[in-house]
């Protein structure tokens, strides 16, 4: 239900805040209730004690027991708490008797459960208090958090529009010089890096639209296939493989072509000369492989967060972008690599394998 009002950072921050808040309070008011609660068995124990004195001397005891003892080692006067709660009182013109007034622990532990029962009403009392002004706490501390994020997806909205003028009018100049100079490898660079800034402009709306919902089926052999066909054009000095055949998945499928299109950019990006991008599926565990020869990650904690990098190159957002639509999609990714050798995506496919 939050899902559709809040996207994931808020109802992380909201979940955050509110646990922090409720179980802090919590934590606290059953503290102050549990210290008030043994407080009330001394004054409960005190009320008693009295209430033997007093039957000591007028012997008018309803919920007492009085009886005649040898005199022992106990102190007169004072109230013993062992299973019964009893005191003792002497007995005129008698060194040998005393007189015992008892009440039995069944009539003990009731008066102890109705404190108990009070303790544990108040408490829930207070703690359901404490539930709701956690929740209204949380979303008023949420408030300021939701506008600056409301604000920053409409100011990168309003730059990926301003984007699509110039970005047209360099495409049309750049295939006019094309057309009237011939094919020629500067044009072919400014027609790479405006295709780099549409993937951008892709990856940055993807980001901001969060749209998981829509579920179809399709080929990933074909999706895998028609990528690597793009990026050889692009990397002619790359060799890509793909061992995949006849697999079928349901999901989203235009955010995990995002994931995977990264994932293969990445591993072409960041490759070395006449290095190699194969693609795996293990059909038994349902895992898709992305292994390359390329320079390898040296924090492979770090590398999902949003504007981390390692090279000069990118603004350190895809495979942030990769996690995000990962999570959405139920995927599980796990990533080994070693410096100078290379990396190795899986990704768990289990939830979204029909065959």
């Amino acid at each position: 239900m939050w899902g559709i009002f809040l996207s994931r950072v808020e109802i992380e921050s909201f979940l955050k805040s509110f646990l922090l808040f409720f179980v802090s309070l919590g934590v606290l008011i059953s503290s102050l209730f549990y210290l008030n609660y043994t407080k009330e068995i001394q004054t409960l124990d005190e009320k008693l004690f009295s209430q033997m004195r007093a039957c000591s001397y007028d012997l008018r005891c309803e919920e007492f027991s009085i009886d005649f003892v040898a005199h022992n080692k106990e102190n007169f006067y004072t109230l013993y708490k062992d299973a019964n709660l009893s005191s003792y009182y002497p007995i005129p013109n008698s060194e040998i008797f005393m007189m015992s007034i008892t009440l039995s622990e069944k009539n003990y532990n009731l008066k102890l459960q109705k404190l108990q029962n009070e303790a544990l009403i108040n408490l829930s009392i207070f703690l359901a208090i404490v539930f709701v002004l956690s929740i209204i706490f949380s979303f008023y501390a949420l408030y300021p958090l939701r506008n600056a994020l409301l604000l920053t997806q409409e100011f990168i909205k309003d730059i990926l529009h301003d984007f699509n003028t110039p970005i047209a009018t360099l495409r049309l100049n750049s295939s006019m010089l094309k057309h009237e100079i011939g094919k020629n490898k500067k044009i072919d660079r400014i027609e790479m890096s405006v295709e780099n800034i549409l993937k951008l402009q892709t990856h940055l709306r993807s980001y901001l639209q969060n749209d998981t919902t829509q579920m179809e089926q399709f080929s990933l052999e074909e999706l895998v296939q028609n990528h690597i066909e793009l990026l050889q054009k692009s990397y002619p000095d790359i060799q890509f493989t793909s061992t995949i055949q006849n697999i079928t998945l349901r999901s989203n499928k235009e955010s995990l072509s995002r994931i995977i299109q990264n994932l293969l950019t990445n591993s072409a990006k960041y490759n070395k000369k006449n290095g190699s991008v194969s693609v795996e599926f293990d059909s038994e565990k349902k895992y898709l492989y992305i292994i390359d020869t390329g320079l390898g990650i040296k924090n492979t904690k770090k590398v999902f967060d949003r504007f981390y990098k390692e090279q000069e190159r990118g603004i350190g957002i895809g495979l942030h972008i990769v996690k995000k639509l990962s999570q959405e999609l139920g995927i599980k990714i796990v990533l080994k690599s070693e410096v100078g050798n290379g990396s190795s995506f899986r990704l768990d496919l289990n939830r979204l394998t029909l065959n």
